[in-house]
């Protein structure tokens, strides 16, 4: 039998953490699953799905929208939903205002 040589030294061992300032979302949240395309000429995208609620800010007519869910709130021109918006900002469209473009989008 053959004696063993001698186990290779370890060094240098690297424990590196791997973030380098990477900061990009994980592939989990299905963000801009759904879409549509905005058809009033200023539509104010809300905190909330109520009407009164503060303004973030508006999107224009034929503007496509990311949409992430849909949820009952203030009834506008007779259509109780809202969108929740994932474009940059998260925020809240009146349904009345945005036609689908492909699937409708899924309940919150």
């Amino acid at each position: 039998g053959g004696a063993p040589g001698p186990a290779p030294a370890v060094t240098g061992t690297v424990t590196g953490t791997g973030t380098d300032g990477a900061h990009g979302g994980d592939g989990r949240q299905e963000q801009g699953r759904y879409r549509g395309v905005v058809t009033a000429e200023r539509l104010a995208l809300r905190t909330s799905p109520a009407r009164g609620s503060d303004v973030i800010r508006y999107a224009r007519r034929g503007e496509v929208v990311s949409i992430y869910c849909k949820t009952p709130g203030d009834t506008v021109k007779g259509n109780p939903l809202w969108y929740l918006l994932t474009d940059g900002t998260w925020a809240w469209g009146a349904a009345r205002y945005i036609d689908n473009v492909g699937p409708a989008p899924r309940w919150c």
